[in-house]
This record gives structure tokens, C-alpha cells and sequence, in this order.
């Protein structure tokens, strides 16, 4: 859909606070921050720093200019017409999803604007998000005769399968709103508000123990793909994992004691 990019600043930007967040900004505006290979390099590059680092505590995943992304780069991809190629490709792109839901902290999609195709995959494939009203959010890849299959596995993963089959049998976009009403995203709030909304989602996910978000999230996930026996073993060896550890000694104390918890730091 894009030609490469000649910009010579990094594909991405990633920059972290005091408090352990780190933000991956997309950087190609100019290219609607497509998932060139480039890009693609960039965000496991990223994801996987992250994940190194034992201090960081949530990931923001944010864009520069007016499309938060707008899924492959199809002018790259027509210039390589071959079937290891476009394998190669989803298999990269695939590992970058993955990545996302391995990391150990939460991660929140900043959604300035439109999201599409493996855009609106990446924003499914998020824990969470936060999205201006006036973004809109598709998986048009079949109106130029590509059904949307990757960013179908984490689509249905939030929405209903009718919800989520129309518009990819469709192309037809959704607006924040009904993103929302869907499970796509978590809030929406006018483009001037979506930095305090995402401030507020930080501070409820910054006064958590880390060590209780990091087990709860791969439970979360991995007891999705089972079945619900199983996934009711694994979800009480989770929690009786999780009991034992020091933060909810010191969280049940706390709520006996009547009092604010006061968390262990972990060690690095």
C-alpha cells in the first residue's frame, strides 16, 4: 500500500520512565506506520528489550501522525512475489504478536487513529487499549482479495465470531465506539483526553505487584486455549503459586490488618 520509507530516524521509538513504563512509539507517518519488514525488525527488537529488562513494569504501544497503523506494506509485498517470501513475512509478523502476549507486564495499545488489517491485529493482540473517538478500526485485507487471516486469531479472541466475521468478510470499518461495545478496545475518550485516560489505566496497573499481573496474564492466556477442566487446573496451581508468594501475604495481611499494602520490591 506504501512505498519504503527513507526516513533515516528509527522505525520505532522507545523510551522508558523512572516507573518502568516503556513506550514503543511507531514512527512512520508518512507511511502510516506500515508493518514494513523494517518496522517489524524494529518492534521485536523492542519487545524483546522489554522483556530483558526486570524493572519494567507496562509497555505502551503508540504511533506518530494521523493512522496508528495500517497493517502490511503492500507495495513491499507485491515487489516479492514468492511464496517463501510472504511466508517469511507472517512468520515475523507472528513472532511480533507473540511477543506481545509473552511479556510479562501488561501492554496498552494508544490508538490516535486508524487502525487496519494488521493495524487493527496489533491492537487486538494488546492486553489493553485506549483509543481516541474518532479512530476507526477494519480488517479490509479482502477488499483487495487478502482475507485478514492472522489478524483474524486475535480478533475473535475479543469480539464475538459474528461480530468479528462480518467485518472481515466485509472490509467494513468500525468506529471507536463500536469498538468498544465490542471488546476491541477498553475506553474511549476525545483525542485531547487520551493521554490522562492512558495516565489513569498506568496508575491502576502501577499499584499492582508485578509479580501478581506477570502470573496472572500467562494464566489468562493460556487457560483460554484449553478446555475449562483443564484450564480450572491450571488456573488453581496459579493461584496457589501466586499465594504463596510474597506480595499476597502481604496484600491479604494488609486487608486484615485494614490497611494500605505495602510491596515487597522484587528482587532484580
Amino acid at each position: 500500500m506504501f512505498a519504503a520509507s527513507a526516513d533515516s530516524s528509527p522505525p520505532v521509538l522507545h523510551t522508558q520512565d523512572e516507573r518502568g513504563v516503556h513506550t514503543l512509539t511507531l514512527n512512520r507517518a508518512g507511511t502510516f506506520n506500515a508493518l514494513s519488514d523494517e518496522m517489524l525488525a524494529a518492534l521485536q527488537g523492542a519487545l524483546d528489550a522489554i522483556r530483558a529488562d526486570p524493572l519494567a513494569r507496562v509497555a505502551v504501544l503508540a504511533a506518530q501522525g494521523r493512522a496508528f497503523c495500517a497493517g502490511h506494506n503492500l507495495k513491499e509485498m507485491r515487489a516479492q512475489p514468492e511464496l517463501a517470501y510472504y511466508q517469511k513475512l507472517f512468520a515475523q509478523c507472528t513472532r511480533v504478536m507473540l511477543a506481545i502476549q509473552h511479556l510479562p507486564v501488561p501492554v496498552i495499545a494508544r490508538v490516535q487513529g486508524l487502525a487496519t488489517a494488521a493495524g487493527c491485529q496489533l491492537v487486538a493482540q494488546c492486553d489493553l487499549a485506549v483509543a481516541a473517538r474518532h479512530a476507526s478500526f477494519g480488517v479490509n485485507g479482502i477488499d483487495v482479495g487478502l482475507f485478514c487471516a492472522t489478524p483474524s486469531v486475535p480478533l475473535v479472541r475479543n469480539m464475538l465470531p459474528k461480530q468479528a466475521m462480518e467485518m472481515l468478510l466485509t472490509g467494513e470499518f468500525i468506529t471507536a465506539d463500536e469498538a468498544r461495545a465490542r471488546g476491541l478496545v477498553n475506553r474511549v475518550v476525545p483525542l485531547e483526553s487520551l493521554d490522562a485516560e492512558l495516565e489513569k489505566l498506568l496508575q491502576a496497573l502501577l499499584s499492582k505487584p508485578r509479580e501478581a499481573l506477570a502470573m496472572g496474564k500467562a494464566l489468562f492466556y493460556k487457560q483460554r486455549e484449553t478446555g475449562i477442566e483443564a484450564a480450572y487446573q491450571l488456573a488453581g496451581q496459579t493461584m496457589a503459586c501466586n499465594m504463596t508468594h510474597a506480595v499476597a501475604q502481604e496484600g491479604v495481611q494488609a486487608f486484615i490488618d485494614k490497611r494500605t499494602p505495602q510491596w515487597p520490591v522484587a528482587a532484580s
